[in-house]
């Protein structure tokens, strides 16, 4: 019967369970290879989740898109997390993080002066050590304690706070059929392992992509002094996240004009260096080795950031290929800068996906680097897409006029335009055309009917 069921899928559902099939094997090599415990444990529940929800897709479609995505959240999320934190299993940042925020309130700086191996090494900016403040501040004595302060539910609660700000920011009006597919496909991709895996292993790079997002949507709606506000936590977190300033600026020049730009250019600047110069000014020498020179293979530590991607490669081939991973670094980014003046990103969307170009290709050619940093752009891409407002340059087609106690359609227009298309006019209808019909004049209202005339 499940294979009678399966056969008669329809096309899209086949598509979505091959998805949730391709994330099963992917999560199964995880117990089947030498790979850390956390990368173990994740993908002994994760398999059996996404095989659940590829048999959920496939078996039955009355069981609509609620199910799969459950099936899937429960066991690549919701129970990897749980275990995982219980457990106090985790990556090495979970623990750079939780130091950072110990030494933080210790010293005021979280960068040791003299690190002895590459685990004491911080290699991110001062304002990543607030998630670990929680650890430093309730310490470890008891259960409770002990999962409350761990770094991972705060980069958690970040995130998904980022993404429900993010949504409720765009304001845009959906209908309730689109809200529910934006919601089911948003709850899918937190499922899936691009965001799942480093939400239970790491969770790291969670805050600053949703950080990003939010960077982004504020500058959409044109709101500079919010998008600055949020471009000055993320940049306070790592440096990969500087270029957002430029996507940001560019993006509220086209939308709010260049005051607004300017605007959030200068809260940007003013809201990091109080979260950024405190650090910087009390170790300096620690931050430059660990903060820049370590994550591009230059400090006197080797970065564990060795995945074989073409920046790694050429610095692999000496001095003369590090240099020349570094200049193709620069040309990228130099590349990305003109296409923001020549052609600036209009829209959420287009922005979105300037931002992940530059960073995916700064990933590429950076002479350190893993696959896991593309997970950033990627998710950036999706949720761009997911959480309203893909664009909001299309005309607005659901606006009504009333004049004089009329109920008048007005017309299309787009956020561009709508200085040109001021309030509406009330001329009556050009001569009639060719073909019969009243011809409406240019100022958008139609002609008055038969039972209008007075």
């Amino acid at each position: 019967m499940l294979i009678h069921r399966i056969q008669l899928a329809h096309p899209s559902r086949w598509l979505c369970g091959a998805a949730w099939l391709l994330a099963a094997v992917w999560a199964a090599v995880f117990p089947l290879i030498t790979a850390p415990e956390p990368h173990r444990v994740w993908g002994l529940c994760a398999a059996p989740g996404y095989l659940c929800a590829a048999v959920a897709v496939l078996s039955s479609p009355r069981r609509g898109r609620a199910v799969p995505v459950w099936c899937a959240a429960v066991g690549a999320v919701v129970v990897p997390f749980a275990l995982l934190v219980l457990t106090g299993c985790a990556q090495s940042e979970v623990e750079v993080m939780e130091r950072a925020g110990l030494l933080t309130l210790h010293q005021g700086t979280p960068y040791r002066a003299d690190p002895r191996s590459v685990v004491e090494v911080t290699p991110y900016l001062p304002g990543m050590a607030v998630f670990g403040v929680p650890r430093a501040a309730l310490g470890e004595d008891g259960l409770l304690l002990r999962v409350l302060g761990d770094a991972r539910l705060w980069c958690a609660a970040a995130f998904f706070g980022c993404l429900w700000v993010a949504r409720r920011g765009t304001g845009v009006q959906e209908t309730a059929e689109r809200k529910a597919r934006n919601t089911y496909a948003l709850g899918a991709f937190v499922a899936s392992p691009v965001v799942a895996f480093p939400l239970c292993v790491s969770g790291v790079d969670l805050p600053l992509t949703g950080l990003l997002v939010l960077v982004l949507v504020y500058a959409a709606r044109r709101r500079p002094v919010a998008a600055g506000l949020a471009l000055a936590a993320v940049c306070s977190l790592k440096w990969t996240a500087w270029p957002a300033v430029a996507v940001a600026v560019a993006l509220l020049a086209q939308r709010g004009g260049f005051r607004a730009a300017v605007r959030c250019a200068a809260v940007a600047v003013g809201g990091t260096a109080p979260l950024v110069l405190p650090g910087a000014l009390l170790s300096p020498g620690p931050l430059v080795r660990q903060v820049f020179a370590f994550p591009t293979g230059r400090g006197p530590w080797e970065t564990p950031a060795a995945s074989p991607l073409p920046g790694r490669l050429l610095a692999d081939l000496g001095t003369a290929g590090w240099y020349a991973a570094a200049g193709l670094l620069l040309c990228a980014g130099a590349a990305v800068a003109v296409s923001l003046v020549v052609r600036p990103p209009r829209a959420l969307v287009p922005a979105a996906d300037r931002l992940a170009l530059g960073l995916s290709l700064a990933f590429l050619l950076a002479p350190a680097g893993r696959f896991g940093y593309l997970a950033v752009p990627v998710t950036l891409v999706v949720i761009a897409r997911l959480v309203g407002g893909a664009d909001r340059t299309r005309p607005v087609r659901d606006l009504d006029v009333r004049i004089r106690g009329r109920h008048v359609p007005s017309q299309p227009r787009s956020d561009a335009a709508h200085h040109t298309q001021g309030r509406p006019s009330l001329r009556p209808a050009g001569p009639p055309g060719a073909d019969g019909r009243a011809r409406p004049e240019p100022c958008g209202c139609p002609p008055p009917g038969p039972d209008r005339a007075s």
